[in-house]
Parts: structure tokens; C-alpha cells; sequence
């Protein structure tokens, strides 16, 4: 008779889903904005890609083999150890890869973004336990540590030109960088169709065609990997907040139609979907999320507003610090917790 007791941690529950299975339907819901970012940026973006890719699944296997003593008594192991890393490996290495690839610009070295995927797979979640154990979003801290180390310029996707006519093309810095600035790309020119598709747009790889965007947050939705309010929470509040702060400049007004310049413009879109609602660096409980996603808006707000640049990456690593505190303050409801009737109602 077998006696083992296998002991694991609560809330036990039963499901067929596993860690490569949500991950897989993640890559698929990353395949249209990957598709448009190579349509678009041509064959440095598919470099960028590829490169990241590969990097940071040669960075986990590395550290997993030298961990496990691959290399110990003349690699005796060796051949055993590779086996189990491809029994564990569970994709997340390739969406961590995928998504540092398309939050950065096709004009960045390939070199750049090698050591961008090898630092956030090697010192954000492998040292700090693998899969399940990082503190802060990999990819976030990735591109946070690329662009302290590098220069980060974004350019316009010159296989398209914008749709509208009044449309202007703007090199260097983003749509959303000049609005904030108060250049002349916060005049208005810049249509909101060309914002949509990313057409005549500077910006990142992955990050220009909403359009794209959408439809993976759809795909998402659909296999219920992440909730449907999640990152429109994010998205709706922080162009609120925008708005808001825009009206207090001197001689400005409120304007309510801007939310959407706003909410399209930049990596808001991108990060709310993909890098905000990652399981390990959010809150677990239903009002520890809500707090996140609110203080999310608040901070990207706030910080577009006095820096002048995109903040999504470093906004979403501070919150990621500040799970920990927000599940141990806000308890969620024991799972299987049924509330007591009172005496009176007996």
C-alpha cells in the first residue's frame, strides 16, 4: 500500500490548466502584434525577435544546467540534466523574450537586446527561484535596465505612410512623447486611425498596431487567461487622469475626446494586456486588483505627466513591489468560506 502524503498549498483545486498551457495561449495572443511589428519594422524587427527569443531561453537552460550539475564530474550528468529541463521547461523564457522584443525599437543592437533577455531571465527570475518566484515582471525589468544602459530611440515604421492626409510624420521620439512635451504632435494632427493601426506612427515594435493588440486581448479573454476589466481598468483610468492633468496646464481645457490619444498612444495598451495582469507579479485577491490596476493609473498618469516620456515598464515594476503588501493587507476570503448566520436569524 502506498503511503504518501502529498502535501501542497492551498486552495486545492482541480484543473486541467497548467503553467505551458497558459503560457502557450499567451505566445498565440502575442502573434498578431509580433506579425505586425516584422509588417511593419521589416526584418530588424524579426532580428530583435529572434534574438531576444533566443536568448532568453539560452539563459534559463544555461543556469538550470549549472545548477543541476550539469557540468560536474566531467558532465557525467549532462545528457540527464538537458533531459529534465526539457521535461520542466515551460515556455515562459519565450514569452519573456518575446514580450522584451516588442516593447523595444527595431533601430535597437542586437547585442542591446541579448543583454536585456539575459538579465531579466538569469538576475530577475532565475536567481530568484525560477518560474513562480519573481518579484517584478522580467520583461519590464528588462527594458527598464535597457534603456538606463542604452539609448532607446523609436522611428517611424517607413513601410507605411499615415492614412490621413493632415497626417504628420514624426522621427525620434514617440507620438505620445511629443504630445507630453507640448511639441507639435499635441496639436492634433496625428489621427486617431493612424494611432489605431500604427500607420505613419514612431514607436516600438510591438506596440504601434492596437488593432493587434486588441485581438489578443480578445484571444485572452476568450480562454479566460486574463479577466476582461483588468486592462481596461488600466487603460480607461489612466487616459481619464490624463486628461485631467493636461487641463491644469496654463491656457489648457478639458477635453474628454483626448482619452483616446492617450489611451492609443505609447505602451499603455501593450502593458496593461500583457505585462500588468501577470499572475506572479500581481495581486491574488478581486479588491487587492482593483487597488492595483487604480494605483497603476494613478502612477502612469502622474509620471507621464512630470517626466514628459513613456513610464508603463517602470510604473508597472514599482507595483510589482508593492503586491506583497497589497495581498498582506487586503485578505482575500478563505477559499471555500461560507459566513456564519447570526443567532438572530437561526
Amino acid at each position: 500500500m502506498d503511503n504518501t502524503v502529498v502535501i501542497s498549498t492551498p486552495p486545492h483545486v482541480k484543473s486541467r490548466r497548467t503553467t505551458k498551457g497558459i503560457m502557450l495561449d499567451v505566445i498565440i495572443a502575442l502573434a498578431p502584434a509580433a506579425i505586425a511589428g516584422i509588417v511593419f519594422f521589416g526584418w530588424q524587427a524579426l532580428v530583435i525577435m529572434v534574438t531576444s527569443v533566443l536568448a532568453a531561453v539560452a539563459a534559463e537552460f544555461v543556469y538550470y544546467f549549472i545548477y543541476n550539475g550539469g557540468f560536474t564530474k566531467k558532465c557525467v550528468n549532462a545528457k540527464k540534466v538537458c533531459i529534465n529541463w526539457l521535461k520542466q521547461f515551460d515556455y515562459t523564457s519565450i514569452v519573456t523574450g518575446l514580450i522584451l522584443a516588442l516593447i523595444v525599437p527595431s533601430t535597437v543592437n542586437w547585442y542591446e537586446v541579448l543583454i536585456g533577455a539575459v538579465f531579466a531571465i538569469l538576475i530577475v527570475k532565475m536567481l530568484f527561484g525560477g518560474t513562480g518566484r519573481n518579484l517584478v515582471n522580467p520583461a519590464a525589468a528588462g527594458r527598464v535596465m535597457m534603456f538606463l544602459s542604452f539609448s532607446l530611440t523609436a522611428y517611424v515604421a517607413t513601410n507605411f505612410e499615415p492614412i490621413s492626409l493632415d497626417s504628420e510624420l514624426f522621427t525620434g521620439a514617440t507620438h505620445l512623447s511629443g504630445w507630453l512635451l507640448g511639441g507639435e504632435s499635441a496639436s492634433g494632427h496625428m489621427e486617431w486611425l493612424d494611432l489605431f493601426l500604427g500607420t505613419g506612427v514612431a514607436g516600438c515594435i510591438g506596440e504601434t498596431c492596437k488593432l493587434a493588440l486588441i485581438v489578443g486581448y480578445i484571444y485572452l479573454v476568450v480562454r479566460k487567461v486574463i479577466k476582461w476589466w483588468q486592462p481596461l481598468l488600466y487603460i480607461v483610468l489612466s487616459a481619464f487622469l490624463s486628461v485631467c492633468m493636461a487641463a491644469t496646464v496654463e491656457g489648457a481645457t478639458f477635453d474628454i475626446s483626448l482619452m483616446l490619444d492617450y489611451a492609443l498612444s505609447g505602451g499603455l495598451m501593450f502593458g496593461a494586456i500583457f505585462m500588468a495582469t501577470d499572475y506572479v507579479t500581481s495581486p491574488k485577491g478581486l479588491y487587492g486588483q482593483i487597488v492595483y490596476y487604480v494605483l497603476l493609473a494613478v502612477l502612469t498618469s502622474l509620471l507621464r505627466f512630470y517626466t514628459k516620456i513613456e513610464v508603463v515598464s517602470f510604473v508597472i515594476m514599482i507595483m510589482n513591489l508593492i503586491v506583497p503588501l497589497i495581498d498582506t493587507y487586503i485578505v482575500r476570503k478563505p477559499f471555500g468560506y461560507v459566513k456564519e448566520k447570526s443567532k438572530e436569524g437561526k
